[in-house]
């Protein structure tokens, strides 16, 4: 399981990483800034952090508890 690591001040809105996630997990909110819909669906495939223009989104992976 990943953690996403989301950088709201650096993200401009372009929604590359919106269109690129094959689980659908990100989305823009009303201030057009990417937020994680529903986290637990990645599938840390890195299509977000690969394509973002402004390192403005980083796919960690969880810490075991």
């Amino acid at each position: 399981m990943s953690k996403l690591i989301i950088r709201t001040n650096r993200c401009k809105g372009c929604n590359v990483c919106v269109t690129f996630c094959p689980k659908k997990v990100l989305a823009l909110d009303t201030l057009g800034k990417i937020y994680a819909v529903d986290e637990a669906s990645c599938i840390q495939c890195g299509q977000c952090e690969l394509r973002c223009p402004d390192f403005a989104i980083r796919v960690a992976p969880k810490e075991a508890k």
